[in-house]
């Protein structure tokens, strides 16, 4: 049976994932509920998505459903048990694009999660050796004129105490 996801939410009342697909061999779009058991407000969102991805009864139905998409709806549902609404669940767990945010401060979990998708947009900028700009040993020369930061220490000469 070949399955392609199109659509993937949650379902809160009860605590379910719910999946939109395209049966291939039919060409018929289907839905499938998927309740997720045994997840409370404590649970660790990664875990449980990989749990799910790899449950007998559903991996055919997510192969194609990435497992860092599964565990942001995860991550939706422990929200909403947490007592967070929809917008605002949404709204901090969106990707900045600003770095403002002081990554000292996260949870590890977040922390986590913050390099994960560091290290994704870190592949997905990267140039290969295989992409035909690829420039190896690339020297970029700045202008005198640009503006330049400067920093405190670049202003003082504390030569003298050593």
């Amino acid at each position: 049976m070949s399955i392609v996801a199109k659509r993937c939410g949650v379902k809160f009342v009860p605590p379910s994932i719910i999946l939109i697909y395209e049966n291939t061999n039919s060409s018929k779009m289907r839905k499938r509920v998927i309740p997720v058991r045994n997840f409370s407000q404590y649970s660790d969102c990664s875990r449980a998505a990989e749990r799910l991805k790899h449950h007998v009864r559903h991996s055919v139905y997510l192969e194609s459903v990435s497992l860092a998409q599964l565990e942001r709806l995860h991550l939706i549902l422990r929200d909403h048990l947490k007592g967070l609404s929809l917008e605002e669940s949404l709204a901090a767990h969106r990707v900045s694009g600003a770095s403002d945010e002081d990554l000292n401060k996260l949870s590890d979990d977040e922390l986590n999660r913050r390099k994960a998708q560091m290290d994704q947009l870190f592949q997905r900028n990267r140039k290969h050796k295989e992409d035909p700009d690829f420039v190896y040993d690339l020297e970029v020369e700045f202008p005198e004129n640009s503006v330049r930061e400067t920093c405190s220490w670049d202003e003082e000469q504390s030569d003298e105490e050593f």
